[in-house]
Order: structure tokens, then sequence, then C-alpha cells
């Protein structure tokens, strides 16, 4: 029962750090995802929103892969494969051509409802999903880089190795050594 407290208290970390590390850089809409600055293999852009860095011969960062796995074990499902839509939710590629870093963390978190004469959509909260909470940043830099075109549908075929923040993170957020 501790550990399930523990992990809920986790949750909340991640999100306030979230919200807090955004602060007043995120603006409303996307932001150019160029590269700006670097912190052990992941990468933000001028905004200090998380972006992803494609090099030329096509290998994608890290957390852009691991943003591709994570999206496709809790949202392709809903949302499509590669982020492109289904009859049953948006297409995630297009919306973050308009959704902000700070909204799109908001809905994933919260949830969200659209229930009216013509619309009977709810996005899940997915405040309590390890899979996707401790993951958050990793499949928003996934699906900016679908919305920007810069790399294909499907698994990107090399992607850097994994940083050991990226390790300890994880170990961190998840609680899985």
């Amino acid at each position: 029962m501790a550990d399930v407290h523990t992990n809920e208290w986790k949750f909340v970390l991640v999100v306030l750090a979230s919200a807090l590390a955004c602060g007043t850089a995120c603006a409303d809409g996307p932001s150019d995802p160029a590269v700006a600055s670097s912190d052990n293999g992941k990468y933000a852009d001028k905004d200090g929103n998380p972006t992803y860095k494609v090099s030329p011969d096509g290998v994608v960062d890290w957390y852009t892969y691991s943003g591709f796995r994570r999206y496709h074990s809790d949202c392709h499902v809903c949302h499509g494969p590669n982020g492109e839509g289904s009859s049953y939710a948006p297409a995630l590629a297009n919306s973050l051509k308009t959704l902000s870093y700070t909204d799109f963390n908001s809905i994933v978190t919260n949830g969200r409802k659209n229930v009216d004469a013509a619309n009977d959509k709810v996005m899940p909260a997915f405040a309590t999903n390890v899979n996707v909470m401790c993951f958050l940043d990793d499949i928003y830099v996934y699906l900016r880089a679908r919305a920007n075109d810069a790399i294909p549908g499907g698994r990107p075929p090399r992607h850097e190795d994994k940083p050991e923040a990226a390790k300890q993170v994880e170990t961190s957020c998840t609680g899985i050594k």
C-alpha cells in the first residue's frame, strides 16, 4: 500500500515539475522546433519546450524513439498509428501544430470532455498511468516530430543510445530498476 502512495506522489511531482519547468517559457501554440539547447541528450527549443533532434542520416534522439514506444503502448489505440487519428479520436500529429506544450500536458494529465449534440468524445485522464506520466515529454517530442514531418510514420529505424540521465529518471519515476 505504501508503494501505491509513493507512486501517486511521484506522479504529482512529475506533473508539478513539468508545470513549473514550463513557467512563462511555454507560450500558446507551438514554437519553432529547432534545437536551442541540450541537456544529457534531451533537447529543448528556444522557449524551453522539449523538442526532437533528427540527424541528416535519419538517426533520432533517444527521447523521440522512447516517445514512439510509449505512444504505441498507450495512445495509438484511440489516436491511430503514427498520431494520424481515427474515427474515435483526433490526429495528434495535426493537433500539435497548434497545441502548446502546456496544453498538451494538461489534456493528457487531466483528460478532456467534448460532449454535445455533435460530439461524444472523452479523453481519459492519464495522471495515474506511470507508462504515460513518466514519459510525457517523450510522447510530446515524438508527436512534435510527426507534426513537423521530421520523421515518417513507423518505428524509427535508428536512434541514439539511451542516456544515463534517462535511465536515472526512469528508475526514479517508475520505481523499476
